[in-house]
C-alpha cells in the first residue's frame, strides 16, 4: 500500500516534519526563489529548496551536505529523484552555499541520511504530484490518473505523455490547491529504481581524472598566499616577534598578526603570526625565519604521560554515577569470581589527507569563502563573529573534501583566511602544512577506563563496574568543564546492552588541556575497546566461547528502558521510539559476522580470532578479527569480517565502501597512532612519526550488511569502534597475551 502523509498548513510554514528543514513551499503553488547565485538561470519550476527544474528537462538537485568520501552527495539525491520519477541520467547535482534555509547542513554524527531521508522523499513526492497536476491540467483529466515515470508523466488510461520540462513549464504558471489539502503519496519499496541500488557517487569521474575541485584547489585572481605559524602550545600567545628575515624571501609580502583567542578558544583562530606571500612554497619559506618569543601560557606543564598516570588513578577512584541497578558492591564482594582490568586510549588527531584550507575575499564590507567544510553553516557564522559582519554578508562556497573524520567541522582555519583579507585587502589562501594539521588539532579524547566483574558458579556475569574519564569536548567551548556530558557518555557506557541486573557506570574529572573534538566515531572508540576487551575476558575467566558468551551476556531479546534505568540518554538526538537500543539487532548482526568468518574453523598455531560487537549512532556493528602473530611479534590481519544492521540501505556501494575504510581506521587506531604531548607541545609532526595504517597491514575484507526495513541508521562511524578490540581479543587467542593499552607495543607480542 502507498504511504501517505497529510501536510497541514502550519506543517507547510514549519517545513516538514524533522531537523528544522524548510522545503520551501507556498500556498497557491507559485515557487519560492532560491538564492541566484544558486538558481540556474534556465530554471522554470522550483517547487522546494533542493530541487529545479528547466524547460528542457533538466533536474537539478540541490545537495546541502558536505561530500567527503561518504557519498552524501550522491545518496540523499538518489532519494528525491526516486520519489520524483526522474530519469538519473538527466539529474544534476549542485553543491548547496551555507545556509539555514537548507535546514541542518552539519555533516557529521552520521546524522545525514538519518535526518533527510524523510524529508528529501517528501521534496521529490510534493514535486511529483505538482508535475502530474500540471499534466493533468493539460489534457483536463484528473490528476489521480496522471503517474510521473522515468522523466514523464503518463495519463494511464490512455498511454498519454508529457514530458518533465513540459510539466515544469504549465507548473510554475498554475494556481493548483492549497498544500495543506494535499495527501503526499510515496512510492513503494517495490517501485524503486535507485533506493537499495549501488550507484557510483556522482564526483566519481572527475575524482578519478583529476578534475574534481577540493578546497586546496580553489584560486582566485590576485589571491595572495598565507602560512600561519602559532604558538605550539594550546592557551599561548606571541609577545613579539621580528619578520625581517622572512621579509628577505623572494615572493614574501606582508606578515601579519593574528590575536590569539583565550581559552577555551572554541571554532576561533588560535592566533599566531603569518606570512603573506605571492605562492605558498614562499610563504612557509618565510615563516620558517620567523623569530617569535611566546607566552607559553597556563599549557606549558602539560605532560601526557603524567596525565594518564593521574587519569587512570582516578578512574580507580569513584566518581559521578551515570548508571546504577541493583547492589553492584555487594555482589563483587560475594562474587565466586571478582574480575578486574584497566584500559587506556592516546589522544589521536584526526590527519586528513587534504590539510585544513580556506580561501577568502573580503570587499565592500562583506566576504566570500571557499572552503572544505563539514560544517557551511558553522563557518559562516565564525567568519561572521570575527570580522563583526552580519552573518547574511559572508558567503561560504562548499567544496569536496578530500578526508576530514571531523576535523572540517571546526571553522578556526576558515576564521583565519577570512581576517587576514580584511587585513590585507585582497583574496587570501590559508593552507596549513602537515605539520600545523597534527600539531594543532581539535584531538581525539585520551581515555583511562577501569571495569570490574563478578561471575557466579556458572561463570554468568553478575555485576558490571565501569568507570571511565576523559577530558571533554565541552572543555573546548567552556570554562571549567571537568566532566562529560550524557551524549559523551551514551556512547558505550551508560548504553550497555547486557543482561546484568546489577550494573554502575561511572565518569571521573578531568581537566582539559589541548583542544579536544569529534574524530570518527568520538568516544565510542575507548568504550567500545575496554567494554568488548573485557567481555572476552571474563569469557575467558568462565571457561566459555566469547561468541557464546556474548549472547548469553545480550540475553533475551528486548529493547532497554532508559526510564526505568533512570538514565539521561540522548540517542544520539533520535526518538527512541523510532530507533530503540534492540538487543536482537545486536545479536543478529553479532552471528550474521560469525556465521561468515568461519567463527570456531581451526587455525594454525599463534594464529587467532577475535569478536566484537557495538552499537552506535543508531546502526549495530560486528567484526571478526583474524590475526597471526610470529615468534617475533610480527603482527598480520589475514582477514577481517564486519556486519552492519544500518536499517535501510540508500546506496550499498558506499555503505561497503566506509565499512572498509572503518576497518583501516580502527587498525591504525588499534596499532599505530598517537599523540605524545610533553612540555605543552605535540610530539608528533607528520606521518612519518604519526603513524597510519599502510598497505602491507591492509587485510582481505569482508563487509556483510543485514537487509532491513527499519529507519536508516548512521554508516560513517559505527564500524571502526569494534575492530580495535576484535584485534586485541584475536591477539589474545593467538598468543595468551592480552592487550589493554592502545597502541599495541609490539614488544608484548613476542614469544616468551
Amino acid at each position: 500500500m502507498t504511504p501517505v502523509i497529510n501536510l497541514s498548513r502550519r506543517d507547510v510554514v514549519a517545513g516538514g516534519t524533522v531537523t528544522g528543514l524548510v522545503l520551501g513551499f507556498r500556498i497557491g503553488f507559485r515557487t519560492l526563489p532560491v538564492a541566484a547565485a544558486d538558481t540556474p538561470a534556465s530554471a522554470i519550476f522550483v517547487p522546494n529548496v533542493y530541487l529545479i527544474v528547466d524547460d528542457t528537462g533538466l533536474v537539478t538537485i540541490v545537495a546541502h551536505r558536505s561530500e567527503m568520501g561518504t557519498g552524501i552527495k550522491t545518496g540523499l539525491p538518489m532519494v528525491l529523484a526516486d520519489e520524483l520519477g526522474a530519469d538519473w541520467s538527466r539529474v544534476r547535482i549542485i553543491q548547496a552555499r551555507g545556509d539555514p534555509k537548507y535546514g541542518d547542513q552539519n555533516t557529521d554524527g552520521s546524522r545525514s541520511t538519518r535526518q533527510f531521508y524523510q524529508p528529501m522523499r517528501e521534496a521529490g513526492a510534493s514535486a511529483r504530484q505538482m508535475l502530474e497536476v500540471a499534466a493533468a491540467h493539460v489534457w483536463h483529466v484528473n490528476a489521480n490518473d496522471c503517474q510521473a515515470r522515468n522523466h514523464t508523466v503518463v495519463h494511464v488510461p490512455t498511454g498519454r505523455q508529457l514530458s518533465f520540462g513540459d510539466a515544469a513549464r504549465v507548473a510554475s504558471t498554475l494556481e493548483i490547491a492549497p498544500l495543506d489539502h494535499m495527501e503526499l503519496r510515496f512510492r513503494p519499496a517495490s517501485e524503486w529504481r535507485y533506493v537499495g541500488k549501488p550507484l557510483p557517487i556522482i564526483d566519481l569521474g572527475p575524482i578519478t581524472r583529476g578534475k574534481a575541485i577540493y578546497g586546496i584547489d580553489a584560486t582566485l585572481p590576485g589571491m595572495k598566499y598565507a602560512s600561519v605559524e602559532r604558538c605550539p602550545v594550546y592557551g599561548g600567545k606571541a609577545l613579539h616577534f621580528d619578520a625581517t628575515d622572512a621579509l628577505t624571501v623572494p615572493g614574501v609580502e606582508q606578515v601579519v598578526e593574528i590575536a590569539a583567542t583565550p581559552i577555551p578558544s572554541g571554532f576561533y583562530p588560535l592566533g599566531g603570526v603569518a606570512v603573506i606571500a605571492n605562492n605558498t612554497w614562499s610563504a612557509q619559506q618565510g615563516r620558517q625565519k620567523l623569530k617569535i618569543t611566546w607566552d607559553l601560557g597556563p599549557n606549558a606543564g602539560h605532560d601526557s604521560t603524567a596525565y594518564r598516570a593521574r587519569l587512570e588513578a582516578t578512574a580507580r577512584q569513584p566518581g559521578r554515577v551515570v548508571r546504577n541497578q541493583g547492589d553492584v558492591d555487594a555482589v563483587l564482594a560475594a562474587a565466586e569470581r571478582h574480575v578486574s582490568a584497566d584500559y587506556f586510549v592516546p589522544y589521536y588527531a584526526h590527519a586528513p589527507m587534504e590539510v585544513p584550507n580556506a580561501l577568502a575575499h573580503f570587499a565592500d564590507g562583506k566576504c566570500e569563502i571557499w572552503t572544505p567544510t563539514q560544517f557551511p553553516q558553522s563557518a559562516r557564522m565564525t567568519a561572521a563573529q570575527v570580522l563583526g559582519l552580519p552573518v547574511e554578508d559572508v558567503t561560504v562556497n562548499v567544496t569536496l573534501l578530500g578526508g576530514a573524520f571531523g576535523r572540517k567541522a571546526k571553522s578556526d582555519y576558515v576564521a583565519e583566511a577570512a581576517l587576514l583579507s580584511r587585513r590585507i585587502g585582497a583574496p587570501v589562501k590559508v593552507t596549513w602544512t602537515r605539520e600545523d594539521d597534527i600539531q594543532h588539532d581539535y584531538y581525539h579524547a585520551i581515555c583511562a577506563q577501569h571495569l570490574e566483574a563478578g561471575l557466579d558458579a556458572e561463570g554468568h556475569t553478575s555485576a558490571w563496574l565501569h568507570r571511565t574519564v576523559f577530558p571533554a569536548i565541552e572543555a573546548t567551548f567552556q570554562p571549567d568543564v571537568t566532566y562529560g556530558s550524557s551524549g559523551e557518555l551514551q556512547q558505550g557506557v551508560t548504553d550497555l546492552p547486557y543482561a546484568i541486573a546489577n550494573v554502575r557506570c561511572e565518569n571521573g574529572p578531568a581537566a582539559n588541556h589541548v583542544r579536544i573534538g569529534w574524530y570518527r566515531s568520538v568516544y565510542n572508540i575507548p568504550h567500545a575497546f575496554a567494554v568488548c576487551s573485557f567481555t572476552d575476558e571474563l569469557a575467558h575467566a568462565a571457561g566459555k566461547d566469547p561468541l557464546d558468551y556474548l549472547r548469553e551476556l545480550l540475553g533475551e531479546p528486548r529493547k532497554l528502558d532508559f526510564t526505568a534505568m533512570q538514565v539521561d540518554y540522548p540517542n544520539y538526538g533520535a526518538s527512541l521510539d523510532a530507533y530503540p537500543v534492540d538487543t536482537a539487532r545486536l545479536r543478529g548482526v553479532l552471528d550474521l559476522v560469525a556465521r561468515n568468518s568461519g567463527w570456531g574453523n581451526r587455525l594454525p598455531p599463534r594464529h587467532g580470532r577475535g569478536i566484537a560487537v557495538h552499537r552506535s549512532f543508531l546502526s549495530y556493528a560486528a567484526a571478526v578479527v583474524q590475526v597471526a602473530v610470529s615468534g617475533a611479534g610480527e603482527l598480520t590481519i589475514p582477514r577481517v569480517d564486519i556486519g552492519l544492521d544500518c536499517g535501510l540501505v540508500v546506496n550499498p556501494d558506499r555503505v561497503r565502501a566506509q565499512l572498509e575504510g572503518a576497518v583501516i581506521m580502527g587498525i591504525s587506531n588499534a596499532l599505530y597512532s598517537n599523540i605524545s604531548i610533553k612540555q605543552g607541545r605535540i610530539e608528533q609532526s607528520n606521518f612519518s612519526d604519526y603513524l597510519v595504517a599502510r598497505t602491507d597491514i591492509t587485510p582481505e575484507t569482508h563487509v556483510h550488511i543485514v537487509e532491513s526495513s527499519a529507519p536508516p541508521g548512521g554508516v560513517g562511524e559505527p564500524g571502526v569502534p569494534p575492530i580495535a578490540p576484535a584485534i586485541c581479543n584475536a591477539i589474545f587467542a593467538a598468543t595468551g597475551t592480552r592487550i589493554r593499552t592502545l597502541p599495541i607495543d609490539p614488544v608484548q607480542l613476542k614469544a616468551t
